[in-house]
């Protein structure tokens, strides 16, 4: 499979760096183009009464995902990968779909917490409902708590116990 057109959604957190790893590597070996998207989350403010500030948090919501958009952009220049930058607003699952099927893309590259249990239940996963939604491929890489990749999961640490491994 050959990818011309890799979208990465991107909201500039901590783990995005290992996304754009990924996402860039494969651009870079493939000769693709990498589409990077910030979903400004329109919904998580509906509750906000009106005379709020809006105008300042909009403009502060502006400048993180242009923060966001040009971590993408530095990355990708390193690898001499050309982007093409996007920044919509509304609900990040249906935007990423919606982007990903109407831009023609051939993968979708993005982070997942790896959340399990009642963490996953309350904040829900915007990966797991692209990965359900989407018809394009997505290819999801794990980010998280340092504590997580230097100690493995919760799983594998009670599988080691399981097994008699000490932990460190």
């Amino acid at each position: 499979m050959m990818y011309q057109r890799i979208l990465v959604p991107t909201d500039g957190s901590a783990g995005s760096a290992r996304v754009l790893e990924h996402a860039i590597g494969l651009a870079a070996v493939h000769g693709a183009t990498v589409y990077a998207l910030y979903v400004v989350n329109t919904g998580s403010f509906a509750g906000l009464p009106m005379e709020s500030s809006w105008e300042g948090l909009d403009e502060m919501l502006r400048e993180d995902a242009e923060a966001a958009i040009a971590d993408v952009c530095d990355v990708a220049a390193e690898s001499n990968v050309p982007v093409e930058t996007c920044i919509v607003e509304g609900t990040p699952s249906r935007e990423i779909v919606r982007f990903a099927e109407r831009e023609d893309c051939d993968l979708v590259v993005m982070g997942t917490h790896g959340r399990g249990g009642i963490d996953r239940l309350l904040l829900g996963s915007v990966a797991e409902k692209v990965v359900r939604a989407s018809k394009v491929p997505v290819l999801t890489v794990r980010v998280g708590e340092r504590d997580d990749a230097e100690n493995g999961s919760e799983a594998e640490r009670e599988a080691d116990v399981d097994a008699g491994v000490e932990a460190d």
